[in-house]
């Protein structure tokens, strides 16, 4: 992962207080949390400025979601002191999504986000939250039409926070999520119009797995028909291809069932199963 500005700008201190003056006109918010960067990030800042009993992180359970994201998702919720629910919320029971159409995002955040609009409802809590930041306006994100339509709203992208500020703002406030390698729904790991199924869905996550254990840091294993292209961080390519080490890499991900396993010169990049849509954002 390439090196992280860790300085706090001035600009970046005129953001976070336009995003808690927002949350204090809001009065009591759900945050629709993951556990990664932004969500975490977002919900400590409405933790710290409305307090306990008005903020609920909730986590949505599902097969495209790691139980290691959700493991950490939990403990990150811990440690900022929030109230946390899980709920489940599975996409591949959803009418359409399974078939994997280039607009499958929206399938999925309208079930979640009409889901947390209930838990919202029933427990008082008056808006819901999600993580979008300013650097996702650009990006193919379906899932942001859903948000718009249920009502949900996105204060760090409406008050201009980057990525950038956000890890640069959650290192000065003590959040261990702050160099967190961006994470994607594993169903951003298939071609577009290529079946999304439970096995498929595991075997990537095995895959992701491994790769972590062996300490690379950013990464995705997109599944190509069962042939695994792995994309890494620049820097983490080098040993990737080093004989000995591509060679576990390459037994394993066969034991784990893919036909073949190739790594992606170009390495690591947001949406690149977007590239055949002339998109990028996953």
């Amino acid at each position: 992962m390439k090196k992280i500005d860790k300085t706090v700008t001035d600009e970046a201190r005129a953001k976070l207080a336009r995003v808690k003056a927002e949350l204090k006109s809001l009065k009591s918010v759900l945050v629709a949390f993951s556990g990664g960067v932004d969500s975490s990030f977002l919900l400590k800042v409405a933790h710290d400025t409305l307090g306990a009993d008005k903020v609920l992180a909730v986590t949505a359970r599902s097969s495209t979601y790691p139980q290691r994201e959700l493991d950490n998702a939990i403990a990150v919720a811990g440690l900022i002191g929030a109230r946390h629910m899980v709920i489940d919320s599975e996409e591949l029971e959803i009418e359409g999504f399974a078939k994997n159409p280039s607009n499958r995002c929206y399938y999925c955040k309208t079930e979640l986000f009409g889901k947390l609009t209930q838990v919202a409802a029933k427990g008082g809590f008056l808006t819901v939250l999600d993580g979008a930041n300013a650097d996702d306006v650009s990006d193919h994100r379906p899932g942001s039409v859903a948000a718009v339509e249920r009502g949900v709203r996105s204060l760090l992208k409406e008050c201009g926070v980057t990525k950038s500020e956000i890890r640069a703002l959650s290192l000065e406030m003590g959040l261990t999520t702050w160099d967190k390698p961006a994470f994607a729904c594993l169903a951003s790991r298939f071609p577009y119009g290529d079946e999304i199924t439970r096995e498929k869905l595991g075997m990537v996550e095995q895959a992701e797995y491994f790769l972590r254990d062996m300490d690379f840091t950013q990464l995705r294993v997109r599944n190509h028909d069962g042939v695994a292209r792995i994309e890494l961080a620049p820097d983490e390519m080098a040993r990737a291809i080093d004989p000995d080490t591509a060679r576990k890499i390459h037994d394993r991900l066969k034991e784990i069932g893919f036909k073949y396993v190739a790594l992606d010169l170009l390495g690591y990049r947001t949406g690149s199963m977007n590239e055949t849509l002339g998109l990028s954002g996953l």
